[in-house]
């Protein structure tokens, strides 16, 4: 990309932010630029939002008929994935798909649910509950 054509669409994604890009300059080197950002991406951005948020919700639901537990609804507050969530946890993801069933889950030995708590950011507390509705666990 040419340092001119650098998009500088204010989307109000990267909060006013500026975001470093790099392009090409008029001697043909590459050099870093600021950019505003860039409405494709912001578009691509909220979508991905609106869907962590539509999987929250889900699983919130689920969570309140104790059809899964906790540990769903956090890790789709923390906008995790079930194999990010079990590679930060360093355990395989049909292991961490069990967990999401809430029997297991409420039986898990106390080392475990500390892997759990350190890939989530979260006191043991937090991740044994469902947290509010509303928004991400605080």
């Amino acid at each position: 990309m040419d340092r001119r054509e650098t998009p500088q669409d204010e989307d109000g994604t990267h909060a006013g932010v500026r975001k470093l890009l790099y392009a090409v300059d008029e001697q043909g080197r590459y050099t870093s630029v600021r950019s505003a950002g860039w409405e494709v991406e912001a578009t691509a951005t909220r979508a991905a939002l609106e869907e962590i948020a539509r999987l929250r919700d889900e699983a919130w639901q689920r969570a309140q008929a104790g059809q899964t537990s906790p540990l769903e609804v956090h890790m789709h507050d923390c906008r995790m994935d079930l194999p990010l969530l079990a590679g930060a946890a360093g355990m395989w993801r049909w292991r961490v798909r069990r967990h999401f069933d809430p029997k297991r889950f409420h039986r898990l030995p106390r080392r475990v649910l500390d892997r759990y708590c350190e890939a989530l950011g979260l006191d043991i507390e937090r991740l044994l509950r469902v947290p509010p509705r509303e928004g991400p666990a605080e």
